[in-house]
């Protein structure tokens, strides 16, 4: 009986130690992501965004962390290019925007407002990892909320709290392309 014990052994423990390596690969994708992003600007281009794709940035923002688990979002995908077009200038054809909003006013519920920031972030950072450009504004929110709320079909008691851009962009070398960042540090104490 020990003699059968002890190469199951060795073949689940080389299994652990395989499937580790491969949790590493894919942490560090993950975090190479994180670190390399880019907020595209001028170079975003002309062409659609599958509905699979979409789906998949959304489900991105469906998992993000939030207070109590309340998921206090909700999502709105503008394909419509003309309204897309009143919220962002200068949109190329198939380029999308993704509203999230929360209950409430947009501006007081502190819990709610960083949930949706966590969810905000989730998506822009999922619609790079599929090889799209992303990025966030909430310079619009003001607008979006006195003047499009009913056109956006966002729901009752819901307002604005940001939007990610998801399109489709000519690669820079987002290293060069990016601002600049503080040092860690400027920005970080240790105690």
């Amino acid at each position: 009986m020990r003699k059968s014990f002890l190469p199951v052994f060795v073949l689940t423990a080389l299994l652990f130690a395989l499937g580790g390596l491969e949790a590493q690969e894919v942490n560090q994708a993950a975090y190479d992501n994180i670190i390399t992003h880019y907020a595209a600007r001028n170079n975003f281009t002309s062409g659609t965004i599958s509905r699979g794709d979409i789906e998949k940035i959304l489900a991105a923002g469906v998992r993000a962390p939030s207070a109590s688990n309340r998921q206090p979002w909700h999502f709105t995908v503008v394909q419509n290019s003309a309204l897309a077009g009143r919220i962002v200038r200068n949109m190329p054809d198939g380029n999308i925007l993704i509203v999230i909003s929360s209950s409430g006013d947009g501006r007081t519920n502190g819990p709610a407002i960083l949930d949706c920031g966590l969810a905000t972030e989730s998506i822009y950072l999922a619609a790079q990892a599929l090889g799209y450009g992303s990025r966030i504004y909430t310079g619009p929110m003001n607008t979006v909320n006195s003047q499009l709320k009913a056109e956006l079909g966002l729901p009752g008691g819901y307002s604005a709290v940001a939007l990610v851009r998801v399109g489709r962009v000519q690669r820079i070398d987002a290293s060069s392309a990016a601002s600049a960042r503080k040092s860690l540090g400027d920005m970080v104490t240790y105690k």
